[in-house]
């Protein structure tokens, strides 16, 4: 039986276990390894033998040695999201050309979980780290203001970012719905969000809506908020079914996102209720679902893959290493705030 063999039946091998049986020193299979200068048949000879043992380097210790890992740390506050995975994908994209990994987590829309999973992910020496919106626990901006590596806060436009914010005004967006319904010559207009506190985009979008609704003197704003985040189809029926009850002569109605709104939707057409002829429904998001609900829906369309891909050239021109979308280097220096348009999209519901 060949040395080979026998580790292939053994423990996992090691850096040493590759070194010896390719006459080398461990300081060139870590070379190459690094893909740094080394002869084309050292390489070839080494590569042959990583290959027949099946061996795989220590990340960890990598890090450890050079200061950083090739992870980069992503915190959503739910990968059950259509968009939150589209902005995961648009990240992917910028990194992946540079033999950067995502790490990735899952907030569930809790201050206290983000502040958990960053203390855990900063054990791991990323190289950069990406979060969701402009709040969190005084712990949490602490530890990341100290990491001493590029940070993005993404989807949200904090007024004083911990380094470099990409999004937009969640409260403007509303306000530009409110004033679409407006426009199209609707004046009793109602919203339906969630019940948590933890959506703090939710939670924008509503005062968006309130703040436009006084501004165009509509009247006492009509909100309802029904439902735990992520806000889903099932949130919709029961909120709207609360706003006919309490207004019954609503005529428009604004939903934080375009899952409630499919929900509302669904619940006029059991109800007997003609949309948009009996009352309008606008939603946000731009999900697929509002292109293929029945009326299409009205929303806002913001470019969430566009913010995962603004945010990895942010990162990547942080530490100097990143090129543009255009094939040109990026300036290894960065905006404080990026900002990422949105659009009202007219459509058969509003």
């Amino acid at each position: 039986m060949t040395d080979t063999t026998a580790l292939l039946h053994s423990t996992p091998p090691r850096m040493s276990d590759v070194a010896r049986l390719a006459g080398v020193s461990k300081m060139t299979v870590s070379r190459v390894l690094a893909g740094r200068n080394v002869s084309q048949a050292t390489r070839a000879r080494v590569q042959k033998v990583i290959d027949e043992l099946g061996y795989v380097a220590d990340a960890a210790a990598g890090a450890l040695s050079s200061g950083r890992s090739e992870f980069v740390a992503v915190l959503v506050p739910s990968l059950s999201s259509s968009n939150f995975s589209d902005t995961v994908r648009g990240l992917s994209t910028a990194m992946a050309p540079h033999g950067l990994q995502l790490l990735l987590g899952d907030t569930d829309y809790r201050l206290d979980q983000e502040e958990r999973l960053v203390r855990s992910m900063l054990r791991h020496q990323p190289r950069c780290m990406a979060l969701t919106g402009g709040q969190h626990t005084e712990a949490t901006h602490t530890l990341l203001k100290r990491a001493g590596i590029p940070v993005v806060e993404m989807w949200d436009l904090p007024t004083d970012p911990i380094d470099t914010a990409v999004g937009f005004s969640n409260v403007k967006a509303a306000r530009a719905m409110v004033r679409h319904l407006y426009e199209r010559g609707y004046r009793r207009i109602g919203f339906l969000g969630g019940a948590s506190e933890l959506d703090r985009r939710g939670l924008d979008r509503m005062r968006g809506y309130v703040s436009e609704v006084k501004a165009l003197e509509l009247g006492a704003p009509r909100v309802i908020r029904v439902g735990e985040s992520p806000i889903t189809m099932s949130h919709g029926a029961p909120a709207i079914a609360a706003l006919l009850e309490q207004w019954p002569d609503t005529e428009a109605v604004m939903c934080v996102s375009d899952m409630s709104a499919f929900g509302a939707i669904m619940e006029c057409h059991r109800r007997g209720l003609s949309v948009p002829g009996d009352i309008a429904v606008a939603g946000f998001g731009n999900f697929e679902v509002s292109a293929c609900c029945h009326p299409t829906i009205t929303t806002v369309s913001v470019d969430a893959y566009g913010i995962g891909l603004r945010t990895g050239e942010a990162l990547l021109a942080a530490f100097g290493s990143g090129s543009s979308r255009s094939g040109e280097t990026v300036p290894a220096r960065r905006p404080r705030s990026i900002r990422i348009e949105y659009t009202v999209v007219p459509r058969e519901s509003a």
